[in-house]
């Protein structure tokens, strides 16, 4: 998994709420079996009619915001079914990190397994920061999981809370396997101590 650590990118604004998962990826497309590849099929009824051609105007296919890679949302982001997928097709995008007053528990979780990061900031903060976006042009942040803190070229400044364990995971690119990983010698080192019985045949 890829660390986090500080990312700076150009910044999307997606100002609705109660965004749920089947909105972010809908259920037609989770027949996929891989994790790559859902990035083309993002917000997919709010982008496209149903003939398939792009329906005019959504913001992520503005030409101001292409290429954005942190996402700017309003509260209770992520919220319905508990689909990995979700996350996977924001990452496939090109999104890094999403900020919101409020998200979703399972989401958020995911997203800590797939190292992307949720970062949860005050309404009036996640307000102002989606204000910003609209008005400056090619609007960039920098979101620094070392410091907790993201900020911008204009004097914005604010600090977001993190799980201790959650910080430590996303800084060292750990997902469950990379945290089991970490205690392979001892693995090992039972095994060697405790061998499988023989199978009879």
């Amino acid at each position: 998994m890829k660390p986090f650590r500080t990312h700076r990118g150009r910044v999307a604004p997606l100002d609705r709420i109660n965004v749920d998962t089947d909105q972010i990826i809908p259920k037609q497309f989770l027949k996929r079996i891989e994790r790559t590849g859902f990035g083309q099929f993002l917000f997919y009824d709010w982008r496209f009619a149903a003939d398939g051609k792009k329906n005019a105007g959504f913001v992520l296919d503005e030409p101001r915001y292409a290429g954005a890679s942190i996402l700017v949302a309003g509260k209770n982001f992520g919220c319905g079914s508990s689909r990995e997928h979700a996350v996977w097709a924001l990452a496939d995008f090109g999104f890094r990190a999403v900020i919101s007053s409020s998200f979703a528990d399972i989401f958020a979780n995911n997203s800590t397994k797939n190292g992307f990061l949720t970062v949860c900031l005050s309404e009036d903060e996640a307000a102002e920061l989606m204000r910003r976006t609209r008005e400056v042009n090619d609007y960039q942040l920098t979101v620094d999981l070392e410091q907790c803190e993201v900020r911008d070229d204009q004097g914005f400044r604010a600090n977001f809370p993190v799980d201790e364990f959650v910080r430590h995971c996303l800084l060292n690119g750990l997902d469950d396997i990379g945290l089991t990983l970490q205690h392979e010698a001892e693995i090992a080192a039972y095994e060697a101590l405790n061998p499988a019985p023989a199978v009879l045949l």
